[in-house]
């Protein structure tokens, strides 16, 4: 009786053991070459609940890659490829793995890495070469290139002179400079060929159109037309008018006061003036061009007295 009791409890207690957890680390081969390349594996029995720290602290052994954990059989497995480029004697250090927060250590593993012998009798022989030139630098090239700058300056500084002197030797063309009058009314004869008003386009021809009268007027009158608002530039007029500086009637300044409100109506309104309106502007632009004239002061003649 006794002996069968101690046979159960000695069953028990394998079955015991035989169920806890266990951890085990194997590596393929124990002597490699100096950067060949081995497995080094590690097995867990158990699948649950387990954390599998990175591999560290190998010395002159270094980690090449490492695969995922697999799970076989109720087992999960760890692979790492390793490598040594120092010839010599290496563990592996202890290795700890934590299984339902208790912790495991891997045994520490020993691996040969011996170096490669070399045949210096196959190796292959060249011939001795010859003494080879130092390439130039920048300071080889300093004593000449002072040289060269100076050559350089001096073609620059001739250049310049006959350049210059050929540029003197132009005469330049001299543009007769074409009458205010002429001018303004050559301009309203291009305007009327371009046929603006006619294409729907009557905010451009009255621009067109009161740059051209103000353009007369800055040139003939020496008034800067082209800046003033309307309002200034019809004020002026009428003192001009008043104190007889220009020759020109009431009327006229008149059509063009009105010639030119019709046009900001025009450009800033968006008026639309009738075909009929437009022609009429027209001919009002070319009498105030006619008519809108400085005063011609007549030189002051001198009277020969005789002596008698």
């Amino acid at each position: 009786m006794k002996k069968q009791l101690f046979y159960i409890s000695l069953f028990l207690t394998s079955l015991v053991f035989a169920q806890e957890p266990l951890v085990k680390a194997t590596i393929d081969t124990i002597h490699i070459r100096i950067g060949e390349q081995f497995q080094y594996k590690i097995t867990i029995n158990e699948t649950k609940n387990v954390i599998i720290p990175k591999l560290k602290n190998l010395g002159k052994l270094e980690v090449i890659s490492e695969n995922k954990i697999d799970t076989i059989k109720n087992q999960l497995i760890k692979k790492y490829i390793l490598t040594g480029f120092d010839s010599g004697a290496y563990y592996i250090p202890q290795h700890h793995i934590y299984i339902k927060n208790q912790d495991y250590v891997t045994d520490s593993l020993l691996v040969n890495v011996a170096t490669v012998s070399i045949d210096t009798t196959k190796v292959k022989k060249f011939p001795i070469k010859a003494i080879l030139d130092e390439p130039y630098v920048f300071d080889d090239l300093k004593p000449h290139l002072w040289w060269v700058l100076s050559i350089l300056a001096l073609i620059i500084a001739v250049l310049y002179f006959v350049l210059r002197k050929k540029k003197e030797e132009i005469i330049p063309e001299i543009i007769p400079e074409i009458p205010p009058y002429e001018e303004a009314i050559n301009k309203l004869h291009e305007l009327d060929s371009k046929l603006l008003w006619q294409n729907n386009k009557t905010k451009a021809y009255y621009s067109e159109l009161t740059e051209i009268i103000r353009a007369y007027i800055e040139r003939e009158l020496k008034i800067p037309a082209l800046e003033i608002t309307t309002d200034e530039l019809i004020n002026s007029l009428s003192n001009f008018h008043q104190s007889g500086v220009i020759t020109t009637d009431k009327e006229t300044i008149i059509k063009l006061k009105e010639l030119l409100k019709e046009a900001d109506l025009v450009k800033f309104a968006k008026s639309k003036p009738l075909a009929e309106e437009i022609e009429e502007d027209r001919i009002d632009a070319e009498e105030v061009v006619n008519h809108l004239k400085p005063k011609v002061v007549e030189p002051i003649k001198e009277e020969n007295h005789e002596v008698e």
